[in-house]
């Protein structure tokens, strides 16, 4: 259905109806619902006692109207006119005409953000839950911008369907939406459903059978960084590249790179002293190879590691945490015994943490994660950590680097 079988009809306009008023000068236009033979006929062979009985009303209740013998042809004439006779036909038209598009909720893959996104940031927390967020909302617009004018606007308020013209539409923030509004890419098999939550707030929604390509192309060069009450979603930064390092750690990233494209999740700990480059070779990993692959890329502090749960919309994921010698310290140390830390990094290495966020009404995709991770020392951290199955590759950083 296009936007040009949207009849316009003004004669629907009330007076008494503000919002509609609100509606109709915002640009929006009455949605007149359209006859379709192929819709009629499949009443006609599936629900054929309704489609009599309903046609047999509206007869009777236009035969009514028009034989009161008591007043005038033309006051019979007006009276099909009035609100009841009107109210029949009109629910008689809508029985034998098909319902408006609107989203296929049966579509597996959601993709919803409240927005604008508010940050709340306290001295006693960090913000990991308003980055989830705005991320998501980022990743939401981008992927809007990704596909550009849907072929129908509609929404639905106050028992009455609207529609928007396309070439009007400008953006969706400027867009007036008092009830719920719904847009349309057939192309793509995309659904946006948008809900007004009133104060300028919104809800947005997509709906699609596979939103995965979408994803991936919004959010292409993002990296998120969280440390204490910092937080940043941008693009990812190196200072330096692969090719600046030593010949020892170039061949080892050959290793690395080779691991990132045959294992869905994989470990990486690098250690040396402080200035062999540890931290500014994840970085470049990150820039080099991960980002092109398609990683988003998340920089966490201890803090964030602990409370972090990877968004299961995304396809690839890159975790960066530095100082790992302080995060999975030995339990066997006073230090650990008052700390979940260790436990909650070993389930993350061991994949139970990551796999419990595939949730049957999020998005299924089959995910890949890598972990970087930088350490000074591997003999403060927790044997458990560097049994096989948790850390892949390891390797020590010996030449001064910064």
């Amino acid at each position: 259905m296009h936007s040009g079988e949207f009849a316009s009809n003004e004669n629907q306009f009330t007076p008494n109806n503000p919002q509609s008023r609100g509606l109709l000068g915002a640009g929006w236009r009455p949605l007149s619902r359209q006859f379709e033979w192929d819709f009629f006929l499949h009443l006609v062979s599936n629900d054929p006692w309704e489609l009599t009985q309903k046609t047999l009303n509206i007869a009777s209740d236009l035969a009514d109207a028009l034989g009161r013998n008591y007043y005038t042809w033309w006051a019979n004439l007006l009276n099909v006119f009035s609100d009841n006779t009107r109210y029949e036909i009109n629910d008689f038209w809508d029985y034998i005409t098909p319902e408006p598009p609107v989203p296929d909720h049966r579509y597996g893959d959601l993709l919803s953000v409240e927005t604008p996104v508010a940050q709340v940031v306290t001295r006693q927390s960090i913000p990991i839950n308003y980055v989830l967020n705005r991320l998501e909302e980022i990743t939401v617009f981008k992927i809007l911008d990704l596909l550009g004018n849907p072929e129908i606007i509609t929404q639905y308020y106050m028992e009455r369907h609207f529609y928007f013209p396309i070439s009007r539409f400008v953006s969706w923030e400027r867009l007036e939406i008092i009830g719920t509004a719904f847009a349309y890419w057939p192309g793509h098999q995309v659904w946006l459903q948008i809900d007004n939550l009133g104060k300028g707030r919104r809800h947005y929604s997509l709906i699609a059978k596979n939103i995965a390509p979408l994803v991936n192309k919004a959010t292409y060069n993002l990296a998120v960084m969280l440390s204490g009450y910092q937080s940043r979603v941008g693009q990812v930064q190196s200072q330096f590249s692969i090719r600046t390092f030593p010949a020892d750690v170039q061949s080892f990233t050959d290793l690395v790179q080779q691991a990132v494209l045959d294992k869905n999740q994989l470990a990486v700990l690098v250690s040396g002293k402080p200035g062999t480059g540890k931290t500014a070779w994840t970085q470049a990993v990150a820039k080099e190879i991960l980002m092109p692959l398609g990683f988003v890329i998340f920089i966490l502090d201890h803090d964030a590691v602990e409370n972090f749960v990877p968004p299961s919309y995304l396809e690839r994921i890159c975790l960066i945490i530095n100082e790992a010698d302080n995060l999975a310290q030995d339990r066997a140390t006073l230090a650990a015994q008052h700390s979940n830390k260790t436990e909650h990094i070993l389930s993350l290495l061991d994949g139970t943490l990551y796999q419990s966020v595939i949730d049957e009404a999020a998005i299924q995709t089959e995910q890949k994660l890598v972990v970087l991770m930088t350490c000074n020392t591997t003999e403060r951290l927790d044997p458990a950590m560097l049994r096989k199955g948790r850390v892949d590759l390891m390797y020590e950083f010996t030449h001064q680097f910064v």
